[in-house]
């Protein structure tokens, strides 16, 4: 499989909310429910690794995808570049110090 960037993945998964009726302007969203659903995705992935179902149907490594393709919905929906955000991120991290 060819590789693909975070931009890329983001213009398919607004593709498949456009197919699916999931919604690609931020009108067409609740924006509550949309955090709500990332975050249920991740209790998902927490029960699965707690379980040790790390690989397969609701594996931890799925549930882990369902969690950064609600994410990339999120960001193709309000127009973030979600790639640049995560580089600029890294940067400031690079030179920060956590107790």
């Amino acid at each position: 499989m060819e590789k693909i960037n975070l931009s890329d993945l983001t213009q398919m998964m607004m593709e498949l909310a456009k197919d699916k009726g999931f919604g690609t302007k931020p009108e067409d969203i609740n924006v509550a429910e949309k955090m709500l659903l990332i975050q249920s995705e991740v209790n998902e992935a927490y029960d699965a690794y707690r379980h040790k179902n790390m690989t397969g149907k609701h594996g931890f490594e799925e549930e882990l995808g369902d969690v950064i393709q609600r994410v990339l919905h999120l960001c193709g929906i309000f127009q973030i570049d979600i790639e640049k955000v995560i580089l600029e991120k890294l940067e400031i991290n690079k030179n920060r110090t956590w107790n």
